[in-house]
């Protein structure tokens, strides 16, 4: 496993924690979102917080792209919305679908697209969106059939976006990167496209209350404790689902044979040690993997690119990675 980040300061075991404050551009950031005085996800109620994390996360000095497409394919209990960002149509270029975060409840195409605008310009890849159906009115596993869906589609009509089908790779933060890498594990267990990487940013793979960064990180910023568990109670059927691994990709017999991952992290993120536990699973199976840790940073930063230097610079990592394969 290849870690990368500054002052990762590793615990023994393989973790890596946080540095002893917030970096101070994010830091700046934190402070404008709690001026606001919004209470946490989980107090909110679930149609207030979709309703609070649009206007938190909408997309601020993101990029033209040259072609943006919205459209809908049928989907397990009806259509999926997608949206394709193309660099430069008219070019084949490699697919990465990408599944935006919010904790399985929350979250839309809108919230996660000056993301995805970012990554389709720096990586040069045709990026697909996919605006999976959402908890708690589509509990698990509604959401992962969407993702394996629109993963599915996108292979088999890549030449119809201008997309690579042998050059397919899946993504998503937060939440969504939970659904990639679930997504990976069904495409394993079930068939499906060959999918070249997996892409997890602070992802959740875990659906216990366990880990030491969900105690450190407790209060935050930008994500708590009490939203994380609220998320399981949320996504779930029942509590046996706790123990799924398409539900928690930790929780997997085996995680051999699984495609390359690149994993992101960040100090004080609740989800920290889940992502760095999932990185190790990875490794230890035998699969290529890249952990990329940033220890001042809070969890969702890749949102905040436009504010935030190590944001952007992560974000460049990514992309790099996702041109030259993982």
């Amino acid at each position: 496993m290849v870690l990368f980040g500054d002052d990762t300061s590793p615990t023994g075991d393989g973790a890596v924690s946080a540095t002893d404050t917030l970096d101070p551009q994010a830091q700046a950031v934190v402070d404008d979102v709690e001026r606001l005085g919004i209470p946490e996800w989980s107090a909110l109620g679930v149609e207030s917080a979709r309703r609070v994390e649009d206007e938190v996360f909408a997309a601020t000095d993101a990029p033209d792209v040259a072609r943006i497409t919205n459209f809908a394919i049928p989907g397990p209990a009806g259509e999926i919305p997608l949206r394709i960002y193309h660099p430069a149509p008219g070019e084949t270029r490699p697919a990465l679908v990408f599944f935006h975060g919010g904790l399985w409840a929350m979250g839309t195409l809108d919230s996660i697209d000056g993301v995805c605008r970012r990554l389709a310009t720096r990586s040069g890849r045709v990026l697909v969106s996919v605006d999976y159906r959402l908890a708690p009115e589509h509990s698990f596993p509604a959401g992962l059939e969407d993702c394996v869906r629109a993963t599915k589609w996108v292979a088999d009509n890549a030449a119809s976006i201008g997309g690579d089908a042998d050059r397919l790779a899946v993504g998503g933060t937060s939440a969504g990167g939970n659904l990639a890498a679930a997504t990976c594990l069904h495409v394993r267990e079930f068939g499906g496209p060959t999918i070249e990487s997996q892409l997890l940013l602070y992802p959740m793979t875990d659906l216990s209350s366990d880990h030491q960064s969900l105690s450190e990180n407790a209060d935050g910023p930008l994500l708590t404790r009490r939203d994380v568990l609220w998320a399981h109670e949320t996504y779930l059927r029942s509590p046996v689902d706790r123990h799924n691994p398409f539900a928690a990709p930790l929780r997997a017999d085996s995680h051999a044979d699984l495609p390359p991952g690149y994993v992101v992290t960040a100090g004080f993120d609740p989800l920290r040690d889940e992502g760095t536990a999932y990185a190790t699973a990875l490794e230890s199976a035998g699969v290529d993997v890249v952990h990329d840790h940033y220890p001042a940073m809070p969890h969702g930063f890749l949102s905040l690119t436009a504010s935030v230097d190590v944001a952007d610079a992560a974000l460049d990592s990514v992309s790099d990675a996702l041109k030259d394969g993982i």
